[in-house]
């Protein structure tokens, strides 16, 4: 069994999950069960599925876990455009969070092709 604390990756996206939790803290109250809510869960799946990726007995169990991380990084990466175009969020504070996506999607392909 893997140590999921040990992996930058996990760190990478649970820094992620913290900034988007900061991010939607200032949300419109309307958006508190849509784009808020999906943002945060897009976010914390991230590290969450690497996590219990680790707990799996099989290199193929954990790098399918991997790919699912992949895919909510991209949900991410999607939503945050949203927000941006929908005013929620600056400029500035968009680029800072698609590049650490961006950063993190690179680190998990490069854990999923190492597996």
């Amino acid at each position: 069994m893997r140590d999921f604390k040990k992996y930058k990756v996990w760190e990478q996206g649970h820094a992620i999950t913290l900034d988007t939790y900061k991010e939607t803290q200032s949300f419109p109250k309307a958006e508190e069960f849509g784009l808020k809510s999906q943002m945060r869960r897009a976010a914390y799946s991230i590290p969450s599925n690497i996590a219990e990726g680790c707990g799996r007995e099989s290199d193929a169990e954990f790098r399918r876990f991997l790919i699912i991380s992949q895919g909510s990084a991209s949900e991410l990466e999607y939503f945050l455009i949203l927000a941006k175009d929908l005013g929620y969020i600056d400029d500035k504070k968009y680029q800072e969070m698609d590049n650490e996506v961006n950063k993190t999607k690179r680190s998990l392909n490069n854990l999923v092709n190492k597996i």
